[in-house]
């Protein structure tokens, strides 16, 4: 099997990364930072999504001398200019709380009529090979961007982040009350993926 190491130790990442790449090779077998457990964190002190993607996957490679994919994603609201963006994670204050976080969101768009409550989820997926690898030189970088509107109140417990409260555009549920499969079909995540994996595959 081929090994490719994906920066996170989100089991809904993982997995979900896991689905996709699945679609496109079979014989690569995903590792996340959970299989790294001495791995210093990485700083993610870029000011865009693509360059903290880019940070993680460079240090995740170094470290693990493998392959690395890396993707920094997250909810920007219109009302809100664009925020949380590159801090949706931790838009509460503490990284990962993602019950906090909505709440916040909800709360700072109290009283903001659906048709001012447009947002985006916003995906950007890096990918970086060891300076072992033939492919050394090369790092590739692809988006995804998925359109919809914030929700009054969550619904769905699938997914997680912002899912529940999240409605893509034309569409009646929210990504917190879609199934896996229909979700990896229009995600942000699943664009990039959809994007990147081909070249993972050819280049791995």
């Amino acid at each position: 099997m081929r090994k490719i190491v994906l920066a996170t130790q989100n089991k809904g990442k993982i997995a979900e990364f896991e689905r996709l790449l699945a679609e496109f090779a079979k014989d690569i077998e995903v590792l996340g930072l959970r299989d790294f457990p001495e791995m210093p964190e990485i700083d993610e002190t870029g000011t865009t999504f693509a360059q903290n993607a880019l940070l993680k996957a460079q240090g995740v490679c170094e470290y693990t001398n493998l392959p690395a994919l890396a993707d920094d994603s997250g909810l920007c609201i219109d009302y809100l200019n664009g925020a949380p963006g590159i801090f949706s994670a931790r838009w509460a204050g503490t990284h990962g709380d993602d019950g906090a976080n909505i709440v916040k969101v909800l709360t700072q768009l109290e009283g903001v009529k659906e048709q001012n409550r447009g947002a985006n989820f916003v995906c950007e997926v890096a990918l970086v090979f060891p300076s072992s690898h033939h492919w050394a030189e090369i790092s590739e970088i692809e988006s995804g961007k998925l359109a919809g509107f914030i929700t009054f109140s969550p619904r769905g417990t699938a997914g997680f982040g912002y899912d529940p409260i999240f409605q893509p555009t034309g569409q009646e549920l929210t990504l917190g009350e879609f199934g896996h499969g229909e979700k990896d079909r229009i995600s942000h995540r699943g664009i990039a993926l959809r994007a990147i994996a081909p070249k993972i595959k050819d280049l791995l």
